[in-house]
């Protein structure tokens, strides 16, 4: 491979994953927060059903 090649690729592949990773970041973000919201009302659930 020549030089150029080498250089395109290393200046390419940053520019092509940052926005990969970003969007599979904020994917993971909102599975977390789901998986949060739906302990927290299954937690709110429980109490409501003990208090009855």
């Amino acid at each position: 491979m020549s030089i150029q090649v080498i250089i395109a690729l290393a200046i390419a592949i940053p520019i092509i994953l940052f926005p990969a990773a970003f969007v599979w970041y904020l994917n993971i973000g909102g599975v977390f927060a789901s998986v949060k919201e739906a302990r927290a009302a299954r937690k709110a659930q429980k109490l409501a059903v003990k208090d009855k």
